[in-house]
């Protein structure tokens, strides 16, 4: 692959430099057109072997752009904050909103190439983790993205060349490493793994572009011709939606057994004699198993979601009761806001997910793309259709790393609602529950039951299951749902 790189056709000074100004002009217009059109986010990627000028690509494209609309961002090793999340984690930070561009310093391919190249993770997980790269560059491009990947390579002469020449000045001596050593005597490695790689992830929505860096300025000239080609593309015309992609390889769990709408049946209620010493021993257990030496290199997540007057912030706040509130937060989900919208819908979310030891609380959550915003036709049919599978590869991604992830639909019944909604109305410090949209969404009952149906089925797994809590009994739904949890928690450490 690399040793086929075609030649650039040669330049003398006047032609580049009538060629550079000629393309900065043209990438500019391109660029304030897609910022006022603000539909489209870029990203560009520039990876490559050490010493073929990746640094300096990025920061000519910053010269030759508008750098104020541009967010550069360069990935080393993961810091504190990035090691203690999902491995994707980081790079979701750094996606820019529609109509901006974003330049990543090799992004989220340079460390599991590098993993492969020192022999630290074997062919499965290498390929593991392409399939889940292709996954999220698929996701991007359905979110209309620009996607464009670069590797500048060059051959091992060349690179030595190139390192003895920088080295032999002392102005520019800083730029070789003991690191960039150690590359070199691994290039046939690298770009053994590096070819794969590309082979893996070489899609029609996230091409890879391969650039000879034997000569810098004529390596830039190409880069720049690339983004200006894909830029005028995208404004031409929104591109074809890429095929769907197969499900994420996971194991899907059987639905829970009891059908939305009968859960909420319940035996005789329970009593707040009975309740109030369940509740504080369950509250201890989960206190002790929340202090476990072993949860340090877990995460929690519990994710609630029901109809209106389910029981959601109740159940919620018997949790929180039990944790240090240094390490917990609770996170009320509503619709998202016009700064949010700019960005891939589960961005919002990927901001809160929780560092290990750490447990994070969702009153409702991402689910809300296939209940309220399929019911009341906030996204397309489509764009909910697809959400599934996205969900079940967002949530695989935080349970691979070590998340724990426990999810409650509550289900109360008709009848139970309406004398939740009556209670609000008439109590003070209630009323603020009860809004004009809860009246109205309890007539879409109806369409909301078989959205749930198809939540429950197709995203119910073993690695992140949904329980079915019935909930016109506050009192025994509060218990069940602690229950769950610790449970969950006692099978994962131990």
């Amino acid at each position: 692959m690399f040793d086929s790189l075609p030649p650039f056709e040669a330049m003398d000074e006047d032609r580049f430099d009538r060629a550079v100004a000629r393309l900065r002009a043209d990438l500019l217009d391109a660029q304030y057109s897609i910022l006022e059109h603000a539909r489209t986010p870029v990203i560009l990627l520039i990876a490559g072997v050490a010493g073929a000028g990746r640094g300096v690509v990025v920061n000519t494209l910053n010269e030759w752009m508008d750098p104020r609309h541009i967010r550069t961002s360069a990935f080393g090793a993961r810091d504190e904050a990035a090691r203690l999340r999902p491995h994707m984690w980081r790079f979701w930070q750094a996606l820019p909103s529609r109509g901006r561009t974003a330049i990543m310093f090799e992004a989220w391919y340079s460390e599991v190439i590098r993993d492969r190249v020192d022999r630290r993770i074997k062919r499965p997980a290498f390929g593991r983790t392409l399939q889940s790269i292709r996954r999220f560059e698929h996701m991007l491009a359905m979110e209309d993205a620009v996607v464009l990947k670069f590797w500048l390579h060059l051959d091992a002469d060349t690179q030595r060349a190139r390192f003895k020449v920088l080295e032999k000045d002392a102005a520019t001596r800083w730029r070789v490493t003991s690191e960039d050593w150690h590359e070199h005597r691994r290039h046939r490695r690298l770009c053994k793994v590096a070819e794969e790689a590309i082979r893996e992830t070489d899609d029609p929505h996230a091409p890879w572009h391969l650039i000879d860096a034997r000569d810098p300025r004529l390596c830039e000239l190409a880069v720049g011709r690339v983004v200006l080609r894909a830029l005028r593309a995208t404004l031409a015309g929104r591109p074809p939606r890429p095929a769907p992609l197969p499900p994420p390889s996971m194991a899907v769990a059987e639905a829970p057994a009891a059908p939305v709408g009968e859960a909420a049946a319940q035996s005789k209620p329970m009593t707040k004699a009975q309740y109030q010493p369940a509740l504080e021993a369950l509250q201890g257990r989960l206190n002790l198993l929340l202090r476990q030496p072993a949860f340090e290199d877990r995460a929690l997540v519990l994710v609630f979601e029901g109809m209106d007057a389910a029981g959601k912030g109740g159940a919620i706040r018997r949790i929180t009761h039990a944790l240090d509130a240094r390490y917990y937060r609770v996170h009320p989900v509503a619709a998202p806001s016009e700064h949010e919208r700019k960005y891939p819908w589960l961005w919002r979310f990927w901001r809160d997910v929780p560092r290990n030891g750490r447990a994070a609380l969702f009153d409702r959550s991402w689910y809300g793309r296939v209940l309220v915003e399929r019911v009341e036709g906030f996204a397309e049919p489509d764009e909910w259709a697809r959400a599934y599978d996205e969900i079940n590869a967002f949530e695989q991604e935080w349970v691979a790393h070590g998340a724990i992830v426990c999810k409650f639909w509550l289900d109360v019944s008709p009848d139970e609602q309406l004398k939740r909604f009556n209670e609000r109305s008439r109590t003070r410090f209630k009323r603020f529950k009860i809004t004009p949209d809860d009246w109205r969404n309890r007539e879409k009952w109806p369409a909301y039951l078989p959205a749930v149906r198809d939540m429950l089925a197709r995203t119910h797994t073993e690695a992140a299951p949904w329980a079915l809590i019935g909930s016109d009994d506050k009192y025994r739904a509060r218990l069940d749902i602690l229950q769950t949890v610790c449970d969950r928690l006692e099978s994962a450490i131990g």
